[in-house]
């Protein structure tokens, strides 16, 4: 017993020496010490300022009449107000010690009207750009909008390769030949690495993705190499090269950007593009963080972000600080005087253009050209629009004055409908329709003549041709999406979307089409706008060999190899008015032009068919009849024709396996008869 008391009072002896040796030995840690218990959860903060889809946006928009310094009003973005917003979180993370980078996702350039300006010699977006500081930017479709001579002339007179030093440009797989001067100048990056105040090294590249690249206008003998193979080179370049954190910034799509985390690992953060998605919670998919801003700049996206320095983890801080991820750019935000002063230089240089460009009609892109008490809507998303009618129509009507000739048909993609057209709601603009919101809306591209803008077309199909039109566009929107939805004037016609496609062979996936779902077409033989309630209608039958007057934009026609290779019970060969084939390499051949030689445009037809309506006040209005939709295309849900085949081959099977079983059981009863 006693030996028990005095082993006990050793062990408690030992204890407590063992206790105050681990209290000495860690006491330095507990005050402090960087290598103790508190180095495991120290963190660097840093932020990252993103837009994306810009489209040559640069002043307060939708609609830009009702823009009005000093006030409050509805109109939103605009470069100056960005410029603002972004300036005031890096004073404020300044006073904090946290810095701050600015990135972009693509489609700074193309689609607004300002775009214009890169085809008379101007670099007007990168070189605000430069000024509000983005540390990197990457190249999306529409910069290649006008080809890559245009973009390489565009990059050059932003300063490039010099400028590379203020805004970096980076294309990761883009792979120029080596002669052209994107490549020859340098005028594009790979990668860059931002050394930050705090220590951290931050790795950036930029990527195109799959669905942009189908998209994408005259790329000449530019290359585009696989998202996920380019994306597994730059991240080990960057991490050789000792980045912390990597960052993509992706032109390509949520969808895209989740499988890109997915497939490719060490991308931190994924700053978006593309599908003009306006995530307002970013997306994790693993330990990688999307994010994206909408379009248009009508959002300046924020992420905070911790860095822990051991375990090289990332966390988003934005709750904990009570921070949105999207900051709206609204009239809260003054304007930057200096972005401003830009914006107003850049403004007059485009007036001078457009009077150019309009042969003298008009000087000012905020021009009256018709009055509406409503929007003329480009939504829903594949679906018939009013937009998509009045584009139509200014195309079937104006192109039928022009050419003299009826016109049976007039086709517009979705896709080369940019956005809604507003008109004002403030006392001082109400109801007006401007031409910088027709040119927003349907100024998108360039022709042969290099003059901004789609040139429309001239093209003669058989009436088998016409509905193999419509089979085309319902397949392609099941699988590219809404880009390639047409929008027609002069037919109607019903489909079923599920009857597209009829399978999808397997390891080329490719689709097999019924050339079924659509379910009737109809053509309009009346005058004026057509009616949803008129009896001049009628039936585009199957294996019509009349030749029909279609007039479409010429961007379109640039497609129809593609479907043709692609699926070929689909093909379409466009024809002159005697029915002879034109090649595509003849596609000039085809463009309607203006008595002074210049190709007439999508956009300019819209000027004219607006202006003519009827008005008061020498000013036209748009009639009721586009205030909604007017019955041009049905979308009917049936049984799929696929689910009959299968019914059908389900009965045959049955019935086989029955026949077998009652042969089967005939024998049986043979073979058991007594002798």
């Amino acid at each position: 017993m006693r030996n028990r008391r005095n082993l006990f009072r050793v062990n408690k002896g030992l204890l407590v020496l063992v206790t105050i040796i681990l209290v000495v030995a860690l006491y330095p840690g507990i005050q402090g010490n960087p290598r103790g218990c508190a180095a495991e959860t120290e963190e660097l903060y840093f932020c990252i300022l993103h837009t994306n889809d810009m489209h040559s946006e640069l002043i307060p928009h939708s609609p830009a009449v009702d823009y009005c310094p000093g006030e409050e009003n509805p109109a939103i973005g605009g470069f100056a107000r960005l410029a603002t917003a972004v300036n005031e979180i890096r004073e404020n993370k300044m006073r904090e010690g946290e810095p701050v980078l600015l990135f972009d996702a693509g489609d700074f350039l193309g689609g607004g009207p300002f775009a214009w300006l890169a085809l008379n010699g101007s670099a007007a977006e990168l070189n605000i750009m430069q000024e509000m500081g983005y540390d990197a930017v990457t190249l999306g479709n529409h910069e290649y909008d006008y080809g890559p001579d245009i973009l390489a002339q565009y990059l050059l007179q932003a300063g490039y390769p010099e400028s590379h030093q203020k805004t970096l440009v980076l294309a990761s797989n883009m792979e120029a030949p080596p002669d052209h001067p994107l490549a020859a100048r340098g005028l594009y990056r790979n990668t860059g690495m931002f050394e930050l105040e705090n220590g951290l090294k931050v790795g950036v590249f930029g990527l195109i993705g799959k669905d942009a690249v189908l998209v994408t206008g005259d790329t000449g003998d530019v290359q585009f190499l696989d998202q996920h193979q380019t994306a597994c080179q730059m991240v080990d370049e960057l991490k050789e090269q000792g980045a912390d954190i990597i960052v993509t910034l992706s032109h390509s799509g949520v969808d895209e950007d989740r499988e890109l985390a997915q497939e490719v690992p060490g991308i931190d953060i994924i700053v978006g593009g593309h599908c003009h998605t306006a995530l307002f919670e970013p997306i994790l998919e693993g330990t990688t963080i999307i994010v994206q801003a909408g379009s248009l700049g009508m959002y300046l996206g924020q992420l905070e972000l911790a860095y822990n320095t051991n375990t090289g983890e990332i966390r988003v801080r934005n709750n904990e600080n009570d921070h949105p991820f999207l900051i709206p750019i609204d009239s809260s935000f003054a304007c930057d005087p200096e972005i401003d002063a830009l914006v107003r230089e850049y403004t007059l240089n485009l007036n001078a253009y457009v009077e150019e460009v309009t042969g003298g009609k008009f000087d000012d892109i905020m021009s009256t050209i018709a009055r509406s008490e409503f929007v003329l809507s480009n939504l829903p998303l594949l679906s018939e629009t009013a937009l998509g009618n009045f584009v139509t129509d200014a195309m079937r009507f104006v192109v039928q004055e022009f050419t003299g000739k009826k016109v049976d048909v007039a086709a517009q993609a979705n896709g080369n409908i940019r956005k809604s057209i507003f008109p004002g709601t403030m006392e001082h603009s109400a109801g007006n329709i401007s031409l910088y919101e027709i040119m927003e809306a349907t100024g998108v591209g360039c022709g042969l003549d290099g003059y901004p803008g789609c040139p429309i077309a001239s093209i003669y199909l058989s009436g088998e041709e016409v509905r193999r039109v419509l089979e085309t566009t319902i397949l392609l929107q099941e699988f590219i999406g809404d880009s390639y939805f047409l929008h027609f004037s002069g037919l109607r016609y019903s489909y079923n979307p599920a009857n597209a496609v009829l399978l999808t062979v397997p390891f080329i996936n490719r689709p097999v089409p019924t050339t079924r779902a659509v379910t009737s077409a109809e053509l309009y033989m009346g005058d004026g706008i057509q009616s949803a309630n008129s009896e001049d209608y009628i039936s585009l039958k199957r294996g019509d060999e009349k030749l029909y007057h279609v007039v479409t934009d010429a961007y379109l026609l640039l497609f129809l190899p593609m479907v043709a290779n692609m699926l070929p019970q689909l093909e379409v060969i466009p024809k002159n008015a005697d029915g002879e084939p034109v090649p595509l390499d003849k596609i000039g051949q085809l463009i309607i032009c203006r008595d002074d030689g210049r190709e007439l445009k999508v956009w300019e037809v819209m000027l004219i068919y607006a202006a003519q309506l009827s008005g008061e006040d020498g000013v036209s209005r748009i009639p009721d009849y586009y205030a909604g939709v007017a019955g041009r295309i049905t979308k009917t849900w049936t049984f799929p024709l696929v689910g009959w085949l299968l019914f059908i081959l389900a009965v045959i099977m049955a019935g086989i396996i029955y026949l077998v079983f009652r042969m089967r059981r005939r024998r049986k009863s043979r073979d058991t008869i007594p002798i």
